[in-house]
């Protein structure tokens, strides 16, 4: 399984930027987004499982959406709204079957920049 994330770039705050997750393979059904800055643990920022809604971390609530193509192994995730506070490396993840077991899976992760 490979995960390609794409989409970052820099853009002032209240703007907005998608990005995309492309998987190959087996990829499962738990498939989220994750963010980073250096020194610090990946947090959630979004997650959708099969058959359900994607739920959110609080400080993106209602400004963030993740939509999920099957067709095509790819998540999104729209980002409205941003605030410099959204800065970080996002990472796209899913979580994939292996024998006996699950297991995570991470793109290389794609860098957003909201600037003041």
């Amino acid at each position: 399984v490979q995960l390609q994330a794409s989409g970052g770039g820099t853009v002032q705050a209240g703007g907005s930027l998608r990005l995309s997750c492309v998987g190959s393979g087996n990829i499962g059904s738990i498939l989220g987004w994750y963010r980073g800055t250096p020194g610090k643990n990946r947090d959630l920022v979004a997650s959708i499982r099969d058959g359900g809604r994607p739920i959110y971390a609080d400080s993106v609530e209602g400004r963030f959406t993740m939509s999920r193509d099957s067709d095509k192994n790819t998540w999104y995730l729209q980002m409205n709204a941003l605030k410099p506070e959204d800065t970080a490396v996002y990472y796209c993840h899913a979580v994939g079957p292996i024998k006996g077991g699950s297991r995570d899976y991470w793109g290389h992760g794609t860098q957003v920049t909201v600037s003041s």
